[in-house]
């Protein structure tokens, strides 16, 4: 049987949000390759955690640029939200970080790093 989010094994419990949904479709994936979940769910608890811990996490700031708040992933210009105030954008932003499973800076008005949050 597949597992989603209201379903899956207990020993995933205790992991991060993002790193559980990594793991459960990694276990579909192996389950449906035919491992039995006694296998699958090892396997796919720690190949979610190397993803979720691995340098290729997405990267994602929010910084003040013309006149407004605006989050992008780091190193690119394209805008994913913004909001006229930091607090605002802050909010609409943890979720959507969190669940990409990535990392988020803020910055503050001149430029300087204010916080980083790893998980939402």
């Amino acid at each position: 049987m597949p597992w989603n989010q209201s379903d899956y094994p207990a020993s995933m419990k205790n992991l991060a949000e993002h790193t559980r949904k990594k793991a459960i479709e990694i276990g579909n994936a192996l389950l449906n390759e035919g491992y039995e979940e006694s296998r699958a769910i090892p396997i796919a608890i720690s190949q979610a955690e190397k993803y979720t811990n691995s340098d290729e996490q997405a990267h994602y700031v929010i910084q003040h640029r013309e006149e407004e708040w605006k989050m992008m992933k780091e190193g690119h210009q394209h805008v994913i939200l913004s909001s006229g105030t930091k607090e605002e954008l802050v909010q609409k932003a943890k979720p959507y970080v969190q669940d990409k499973g990535g990392v988020l800076t803020i910055y503050k008005l001149d430029g300087s790093v204010e916080y980083t949050l790893y998980e939402g």
